[in-house]
């Protein structure tokens, strides 16, 4: 089944859209709020349908996730208990959230770092950095280093790989899907049956 395969070529084909850059800045802005899916899902096709354009697609998701991280902040501190809780249950991330408290009150402003360029779901710390009023300043610097990185580093590598990725990532990305996918779900069972 190629399933990852016409997924990858629809992703291409998005990403050759005049509009794709709007998109693409839309989408980040918005996924450090509430939008489920990641950035890189975005940004990495995008990058390689252009890859000459690549470090300038890295720089507007960080901008315009930043910017997001920015109003999540904001949100955060002046909506959370009445919009933003009830939104985190219903939505199941709970447990994530509780997660986040115990990371904010042993590590501070880190967690924001590890947030920003990992797959944990950056929104959760934007909005609750809100909510304990972390001071916004750090906030803001350990946006802007976490999400430069993580943007950066894939539109790099997309670079410094040029068309050759794009066959060899096209030729695996089957192999790729199916593996993460049942990592996943590995993952999944392995924490319920350990918590």
């Amino acid at each position: 089944m190629n399933i990852f395969t016409k997924l990858y070529d629809a992703c291409l084909r998005w990403a050759r859209h005049r509009y794709a850059v709007y998109i693409l800045g839309f989408i980040s802005f918005i996924e450090s709020i509430f939008f489920p899916i990641p950035t890189a899902a975005m940004l990495a096709p995008m990058a390689l349908a252009k890859p000459h354009h690549a470090l300038r697609l890295a720089l507007i998701a960080m901008v315009t996730s930043v910017l997001g991280g920015v109003a999540g902040y904001l949100i955060g501190a002046f909506a959370f208990e009445s919009w933003v809780l009830p939104w985190i249950h219903e939505l199941g991330y709970t447990e994530t959230y509780l997660r986040a408290l115990d990371w904010f009150a042993e590590y501070g402003v880190w967690v924001v770092l590890i947030a920003g360029f990992s797959p944990v779901p950056y929104k959760i710390f934007t909005l609750t950095a809100g909510a304990l009023s972390m001071a916004f300043v750090p906030f803001f610097i350990a946006s802007i280093i976490a999400r430069s990185a993580q943007f950066f580093l894939i539109s790099g590598l997309i670079k410094w790989g040029g068309e050759q990725m794009q066959h060899k990532l096209r030729q695996y990305v089957d192999w790729i899907g199916w593996g993460v996918l049942i990592l996943g779900v590995l993952a999944y069972i392995i924490y319920n049956v350990t918590h």
